[in-house]
C-alpha cells in the first residue's frame, strides 16, 4: 500500500512541478505583453484548481509517508541524524512553498479580470519565482530523504 501512496506523492510532484514549470516558461517566451495576458487570464484559473488539487495530494500522501516510516520517533530519538535533519529542512520549505502559494493564489484571484497593483504584481511575481524555486530545492531534499530510507 504505500508504494502506491509513494507513486501517487510522485505524480502530485510531477503535475505540481510540471505546471510550475510550464507557467515559469510561458513568462519567460511570451515577450508580447498581451499574448501574455490573454494566456494567463485563461489559464490561470484553471491551474490554480488544478495546482490546489495536487498540492492537498501532496500533503496527504507525504503525511501518510511520513508517519508510515516514524519520522515523529526519528525526530525523537536520532534529532541528529541525516535523515532528520534532511526531513527537518524540506518540512520547512514544504511550509514556506504552502505559504507563498496561499498568497500567490490569493491575489490571482482577487485581482483575476483586473489591473494589479505595482504591489501586488511584485507580491504575485516574486512569490511565484520563490515556488518554482523551492521546487527544485525540494526535489534535491525528497531525493537525499529517499536516498537514507
Amino acid at each position: 500500500m504505500i508504494k502506491v501512496v509513494l507513486y501517487t506523492h510522485i505524480l502530485a510532484a510531477t503535475a505540481w512541478i510540471g505546471g510550475s514549470v510550464l507557467l515559469f516558461a510561458l513568462g519567460i517566451l511570451l515577450r508580447d505583453r498581451s499574448a501574455q495576458k490573454a494566456v494567463y487570464a485563461h489559464l490561470g484559473p484553471i491551474y490554480g484548481y488544478f495546482e490546489t488539487f495536487w498540492l492537498i495530494v501532496l500533503w496527504a500522501t507525504g503525511l501518510t509517508m511520513f508517519f508510515h516510516y516514524d519520522f515523529p520517533n526519528i525526530f525523537t530519538h536520532a534529532p541528529d541524524s541525516l535523515l532528520a535533519q534532511l526531513m527537518g529542512t524540506k518540512l520547512i520549505i514544504v511550509g514556506a512553498l504552502t505559504v507563498l502559494t496561499i498568497i500567490h493564489m490569493y491575489i490571482a484571484f482577487k485581482t483575476h479580470g483586473m489591473e494589479r497593483t505595482t504591489l501586488q504584481n511584485i507580491i504575485s511575481r516574486g512569490s511565484s519565482m520563490a515556488i518554482f524555486i523551492l521546487n527544485l530545492v525540494i526535489i534535491w531534499y525528497a531525493i537525499g530523504i529517499r536516498d537514507n530510507l
